[in-house]
């Protein structure tokens, strides 16, 4: 009877688990495809070209300046303008700068990529509520990512639903 108890509770349980993963909805989106429909998104886009524009200016700037500075020292050793410790030192003037140049390069890199954070950020965030607010309205366990599934059914795309939640 024990016995009959025990089988009866596993035949159960795994009815349970049997219903339950048959029970779960599964849907996916093409996030690319949503965030490129935004309009914050094609704004923050013009603000980096903007920024990074302005900081490629500054630097082309330098570097154009470098160059200047480089042929005037070429024209005084050439000339015998300079003597052998004024090269020593106009060259490691010219190093110094060359390695600012270097240093404003990797500084423009990260404040572009600080600014892309600061812009996008907000964005993701209300794409991910919006995701979230439709697989909760519409009984989704899961969303997943289009461009990570091997296989996937038109009909499960929910990347409308989204689209319409964020208004576009």
């Amino acid at each position: 009877m024990g016995k009959m108890l025990k089988v009866g509770a596993m035949l159960l349980f795994f009815s349970v688990i049997a219903f339950n993963a048959q029970a779960q909805k599964f849907g996916y989106v093409n996030s690319a495809d949503i965030l490129a429909s935004l309009p914050e998104v094609k704004q923050a886009d013009a603000s980096l070209d903007a920024l990074q524009k302005q900081l490629q200016k500054k630097g082309q700037g330098m570097v154009d300046q470098l160059q200047q500075d480089y042929l005037a020292v070429q024209q005084k050793v050439e000339r015998g303008d300079l003597s052998p410790k004024q090269q020593e030192e106009e060259a490691g003037k010219l190093k110094n700068r060359e390695g600012e140049i270097s240093k404003f390069e990797q500084d423009m890199m990260k404040q572009l990529q600080d600014k892309r954070n600061e812009l996008l950020e907000p964005i993701y965030k209300k794409v991910n509520d919006a995701i979230a607010a439709v697989a909760k309205e519409n009984g989704y366990q899961f969303i997943f990512e289009k461009s990570v599934l091997l296989y996937f059914e038109e009909t499960q795309d929910v990347s409308s639903m989204v689209k319409s939640k964020l208004g576009i």
